[in-house]
């Protein structure tokens, strides 16, 4: 390979570079929020269901905030609104550590922060990694940011998770204090994370109507992608958390268990970032998938101690993998066809969002029906494996849309 076919840190701007330690240091809190978060509802109300309910508030959140910050980018910078969507995180928190009781009430107001939290992040983080770089530089852009997420996700688990079981008193009251010092910091690092992302320079969307119904048909098949991305999502990230806290009942075991699998992670994603490139980006959503099937498989047939830490390391891996190929895929889609429809990026970003919440209400729905006609024993063991087995259609939907999006190309060359 060439020096010039390798994509480095150099390839850059300098608004991407700051985008990029911006989002590391705010990968400092995301690990609190994916996990220990849910094993706080699951800590202080050993029900299954209430940490299901406060993720669908979450994902009802996002959507209605993505439409919202549509409208917002008119008005602010797309620094303010960024800003906002990582502060409202530590916001959340801080509203959930509050509350006397894990009532439904509270639980619909925390995660509708959240909520918002994640829809002002998402939003227009997707729409300043799609400004700052090209088709070229983004499997080695998700590929480096994924190498310190995971690094950093083998590291605060482990660190929040001893802290929780050995720097307080082992009695619930203790650990909970525990929790409320952990929201402080993460509200800390949310500051940080803003303040930093500050010295970049960023231009928002143009001010442009940005609500259609009607896609060209390539995007149609993006959003069927979209909305099996979701059935996962619907409850991917609570799974490890209501998992760790049913078979060991320690927030120590979980972040342990979190570190171990990250580590190998890291390094694979670091690697396919650097020498993948947008050809290989079907093989390695595959792989991604196959490995999320083989850990929902286990996770059903075992469904013990042994069964999920092997169900955790298979998902650490399966997680990055499908992100570093999905992500560039939908890029790419956005970039081909905001030019030929001649529309705003984020008209397309806001679509995909809907796609996404579609299948994150069916996911989240699927383990809701079997645990209220069932048990939550029943839903912890088959919704994953019946929402694994349907996501292995999406290898046979991307491979038709690279197809389509590919003539595309060639016919508007």
């Amino acid at each position: 390979m060439s020096k010039s076919n390798t994509v480095g840190f150099k390839d850059f701007s300098r608004s991407a570079k700051i985008l990029i330690f911006t989002n590391i240091i705010y990968a400092f809190v995301l690990p609190v929020i994916d996990i220990f978060v849910a094993s706080y509802i699951m800590r202080n109300s050993n029900d299954p269901a209430k940490v299901m309910f406060y993720q669908l508030a979450i994902y009802t959140g996002i959507p209605i905030t993505f439409f919202i910050n549509g409208y917002l980018l008119n008005k602010f910078n797309i620094k303010r609104l960024f800003s906002l969507g990582m502060i409202l995180s530590g916001v959340s928190m801080v509203f959930m550590m509050s509350l006397k009781e894990i009532n439904y009430y509270g639980l619909v107001g925390a995660g509708l922060i959240m909520g918002m939290s994640f829809g002002f992040y998402w939003a227009n983080r997707d729409y300043l990694v799609l400004a700052t770089t090209k088709d070229r530089t983004r499997n080695f852009y998700y590929g480096l940011e994924t190498f310190f997420y995971t690094i950093i996700a083998s590291i605060v688990p482990f660190i929040i998770g001893w802290y929780l079981m050995h720097g307080n008193e082992p009695t619930n009251a203790g650990i909970n204090s525990g929790y409320k010092v952990v929201t402080i910091i993460v509200f800390a690092i949310t500051i940080l994370a803003s303040i930093v992302f500050h010295f970049g320079k960023y231009e928002k969307p143009k001010s442009e109507k940005f609500l259609y119904f009607k896609f060209h048909k390539l995007w149609r098949k993006m959003l069927q992608l979209a909305v099996l991305k979701g059935l996962a999502q619907g409850f991917i990230v609570t799974a490890p958390a209501m998992l760790m806290m049913k078979f060991f009942n320690s927030e120590g075991a979980l972040g342990t268990a979190q570190s171990v699998g990250a580590i190998l992670a890291a390094v694979i994603m670091l690697i396919l970032g650097k020498i993948s490139k947008p050809k290989h980006r079907l093989i390695i959503f595959s792989v991604g998938l196959i490995s999320f099937f083989l850990a929902s498989g286990i996770n059903g047939l075992l469904f013990n101690s042994v069964g999920v830490i092997i169900f955790m390391f298979l998902l650490l891996l399966a997680r990055p993998v499908l992100d570093i190929a999905y992500f560039p895929i939908q890029l790419k889609v956005i970039d081909l066809l905001s030019k030929i429809e001649n529309r705003n990026e984020f008209s397309y970003i806001l679509n995909h969002e809907f796609g996404l919440y579609v299948g994150r209400f069916i996911g989240a729905g699927t383990f809701l029906v079997l645990a209220f006609y069932g048990d939550t024993d029943i839903a912890l063991r088959y919704a994953l494996f019946i929402i694994g087995t349907l996501q292995l259609l999406s290898i046979l939907i991307a491979k038709q849309l690279l197809n389509q999006q590919k003539k595309l190309e060639n016919e508007t060359e």
